[in-house]
């Protein structure tokens, strides 16, 4: 029985801890797009220790788990690069304008009951599923 699921679960379990020891630990939100923003806008000068310690976290953990398991999650990734690059681009205006990405808005909002996160969730969730939809089915594209 395939059990790469057992990956995402502890994924999973894992950015929870973060999330909730960041939020215990600082008072913050743990979202990912605000603590990078704030490295490249300057908005985070008095935290830039603490900030980057978190992104070189995000980088480096995956990377010794690999290492120490001899294995590579396999992730399905296109190799259309210009699909790549218009993904990262959509990803990064999309959490401008919703003020938040994934880790913020679904992992720490959802498990505040915040009403703004759970509302963005969904919003981001719903428009990921029709871009999958239409670019897969309809152009073909990836």
């Amino acid at each position: 029985m395939e059990a790469d699921w057992i990956w995402g679960l502890g994924g999973g379990l894992l950015i929870g801890l973060g999330g909730a020891v960041y939020l215990l630990g600082n008072g913050r939100i743990m979202g990912a797009s605000g603590i990078l923003g704030g490295l490249l806008d300057g908005s985070g000068k008095s935290t830039a220790a603490e900030r980057s310690a978190f992104l070189a976290g995000v980088v480096l953990v995956p990377l010794l788990i690999g290492l120490a398991t001899g294995r590579t999650p396999d992730t399905h990734v296109t190799g259309n690069a210009a699909v790549l690059i218009a993904a990262g681009l959509l990803v990064g205006i999309g959490t401008r304008v919703a003020n938040g990405c994934t880790s913020g808005h679904g992992v720490c909002g959802i498990s505040r009951l915040s009403l703004r996160g759970i509302a963005a969730t969904a919003v981001f969730m719903l428009a990921g599923i029709l871009t999958l939809a239409v670019l897969r089915q309809i152009l073909g594209v990836i």
